[in-house]
């Protein structure tokens, strides 16, 4: 069962203004053990890097190990059902990321609801994409590749980590704004998807910035626009797709969840140490380093982010008809 948005805003203002009730673990004396923060990804991916360094900033801060556990699967739904069903006292959180997001329109089939099971506590990054293209390709610019691609429906290949993955996704958005037929080509990761446009096998790719600037440094692909709404501060001559296609935006946002009914003084205290994390100099200057820009969010206002960005995608997802891989 899905909500609708104005449905979920409703209750999320509802809750806001309730009284905090009693619990038996209090912000007083929280953290007093080991917190678990789930990742649905791989080590060493951008979603466990911002996990790890912000995991490891709480460890020092509040004097308990913060302990990042990859659980990857099923489209990162495995982390998600894991932290649904565990106890909601705050020792169990979730990194999340868009893909909660798409996936929430993109499975039909899942055992819980996003929007109603995962408390918001806080946002950590949006991470722009990158329309990159193998150098072979004759453009240079979105106007370029627009015409290019107009002028040859069909005829060009752009690959993505999977069916339903923010790439392919951030791809399927700019197909529908931009008019262009392109050949949609999964792949299994990241990986095989950035190689393959290396060699030419595949022609564009809406990759993250931070899998792919240094080729995009080197000359080894070329960048044409970042996907944000605003420039990015890795890439600042680079401009945004919203320049040539008015309206265009998709970036990767991360954050953390928590167990529906996780106390609210428990959520406010992880809120205001994630916020005072990012307004760290050292970390906020290794996560822009990233090519990430920070979020610093109350737990409505991420809410109402994951909010827009469900609806957002799910929109996409339904005009292209995409299915689960």
């Amino acid at each position: 069962m899905k909500f609708p948005r104005r449905t979920f805003l409703h209750l999320a203002a509802g809750a806001a203004v309730l009284p905090a009730l009693p619990r038996t673990t209090s912000a007083l004396d929280y953290p007093s053990r080991p917190v678990r923060i789930i990742v649905g990804f791989p080590p060493a991916g951008g979603a466990d890097i911002v996990a790890r360094l912000i995991g490891q900033w709480l460890s020092e801060r509040l004097s308990q190990p913060f302990i990042i556990e990859n659980r990857p699967g099923a489209g990162s739904n495995l982390a998600a059902e894991a932290v649904v069903r565990a106890p909601p006292d705050g020792y169990t959180l979730l990194l999340v990321t868009s893909t909660n997001a798409i996936n929430a329109t993109l499975y039909n089939n899942l055992s819980f609801n996003f929007i109603r099971d995962i408390a918001p506590v806080a946002g950590l990054t949006r991470d722009p994409q990158v329309i990159e293209v193998n150098p072979s390709l004759p453009v240079r610019t979105v106007p370029e590749f627009i015409a290019y691609a107009k002028g040859n429906p069909g005829k060009i290949n752009m690959a993505s980590s999977g069916i339903g993955s923010g790439q392919h996704v951030a791809g399927e958005l700019f197909k529908m704004m931009a008019g262009v037929d392109l050949v949609h080509v999964p792949y299994k990761g990241a990986g095989p998807a950035l190689n393959d446009l290396l060699s030419g096998q595949v022609q564009v790719y809406f990759d993250v910035t931070t899998s792919s600037i240094q080729y995009i440094r080197t000359g080894q692909l070329r960048a044409l626009a970042v996907t944000t709404a605003t420039r990015s501060e890795i890439l600042p001559d680079l401009p945004t797709v919203g320049d040539f296609v008015p309206g265009y935006e998709a970036s990767n946002i991360r954050g953390i969840g928590a167990p529906k009914d996780t106390p609210r003084e428990i959520i406010d205290k992880l809120n205001k140490e994630i916020n005072a994390a990012l307004a760290d100099p050292k970390l906020k200057a290794r996560l822009i380093d990233l090519g990430d820009t920070l979020l610093v969010l109350s737990p409505a206002e991420f809410g109402r982010l994951m909010a827009d960005e469900i609806e957002k995608w799910g929109k996409v997802i339904h005009s292209a008809n995409i299915k689960p891989g």
